[in-house]
């Protein structure tokens, strides 16, 4: 007899994850897709704290064929989340991370819509519990988007549904000589190579949880290792996107999420020493990849103190940094009848610092909180075009009459 092939497999990696792992677990053998449609591959990478075991109980009780994978540890979650895909046989895959946990309609939901669409990525409804999550995708569900189209590329984490023959068709894995980023860099990958994702915004499929001991990859490490990450995702854009528009949406992202912390307040308590290599570290980085494009896509601040870095100029960046730290309100000059609006970060028409003003215009969402900007003001030139065709026209009709 043959053995259906299920529907979803579920991949956890699992280290030290007690005891998270027991809600984890508990959330799984609640999804009402039933056990027949679910598998569960988890690998216990290297724990100490009882996981493995609790891994084995599991597999021995549910009605779900359970795999159990222990080896030694790998030192990231690349390693375990490669070996479980390397096992899994479901037509979809869904990584859970084991101190994580999803809505009980998750799985069911999420296949649903992926076999409604023929859509290769799923995108579930997150929400934090004592963690913040990525918010500005969820604003409403689409069947069928892209990554240009919607605020996708702001999730890049690795805990979506993904179509499994489409990974394998591509011959998709987690790149384990990142210590951090990796999922970043496989989703975005993702998301350029899919015939389509779906994203449902009014269920929420997955309960982001945040340790109370602080245990997170994405929380710990060295700061070079941020770079690293940047590096591989820019790199990656770079290689499917060609220069233009399009890219720039893209480069967005790891500007603001994985460079610009470096030179945020943490760059204050920074040593001289450090400081320099992270200017080092940027500098290849801002020289192939900064564009006015991606300039213009920031918040005033993100884009003064990128400039700053591209400029080579730390000895502006500490006061700007400042103030940023200080959550202070930058005063906001109006000009051109309230069609642009500059904020007046440190320096800004300082003649001694040459920062170009075009680095303190606002972008339109930032400007639309000052009272008297005047959004998509047409200019004097289109009004005179629109009076003297309004002339033109209306001198016609005399003539004709």
């Amino acid at each position: 007899m043959t053995v259906a092939q299920p529907d979803v497999t579920v991949v956890i990696g699992a280290y030290e994850a007690m005891p998270y792992l027991v809600e984890c677990l508990a959330s799984v053998e609640a999804q009402t897709i039933g056990p027949g449609r679910i598998e569960v591959v988890a690998v216990d990478d290297g724990s100490t704290d009882g996981t493995g075991e609790c891994l084995e109980e599991f597999a021995a009780r549910v009605a779900m064929p359970v795999t159990v994978v222990r080896q030694d540890n790998s030192g990231g979650p690349s390693g375990p989340r490669n070996v479980g895909l390397g096992k899994a046989s479901g037509r979809y895959v869904f990584f859970l991370d084991a101190d994580d946990r999803l809505g009980p309609e998750a799985l069911e939901r999420m296949v649903a819509m992926a076999d409604r669409n023929g859509t290769d990525v799923v995108l579930g409804r997150v929400e934090g519990v004592n963690r913040k999550p990525p918010q500005s995708m969820w604003g409403r569900t689409l069947e069928r988007t892209d990554v240009f189209s919607s605020n996708i590329k702001f999730t890049l984490s690795a805990q979506k549904l993904f179509r499994r023959e489409f990974l394998e068709r591509h011959g998709m894995r987690f790149d384990e000589s990142l210590w951090t980023g990796e999922d970043a860099l496989f989703t975005m990958e993702a998301y350029l190579r899919a015939d389509g994702v779906s994203v449902l915004a009014d269920y929420t499929c997955y309960y982001l949880v945040g340790r109370s001991d602080g245990k997170h990859v994405t929380k710990s490490g060295s700061y070079t290792l941020r770079f690293d990450s940047a590096r591989a995702l820019m790199n990656l854009i770079a290689e499917f996107v060609p220069p233009g528009e399009r890219r720039d949406s893209l480069m967005h992202r790891p500007f603001v999420v994985t460079l610009l912390p470096q030179f945020g307040p943490r760059f204050l308590k920074d040593s001289e020493a450090v400081r320099r290599h992270k200017f080092e570290l940027a500098k290849p980085l801002i020289e192939e990849f900064w564009t006015d494009g991606v300039a213009q896509r920031l918040r005033v601040d993100e884009r003064l103190r990128l400039h700053l870095v591209a400029e080579e100029r730390p000895e502006l960046l500490v006061p700007v940094v400042e103030f940023v730290k200080a959550k202070k309100q930058a005063a906001a000059l109006l000009e051109k009848k309230g069609r642009e609006v500059y904020l007046v970060y440190p320096y800004f028409r300082d003649a001694s610092a040459g920062i170009p003003d075009r680095v303190y215009l606002a972008p339109v969402r930032e400007a639309r909180a000052f009272p008297g900007y005047r959004e998509h003001a047409p200019s004097s030139v289109v009004r005179r075009a629109v009076r003297k065709a309004r002339r033109v026209l209306k001198g016609r009709a005399v003539v004709a009459a």
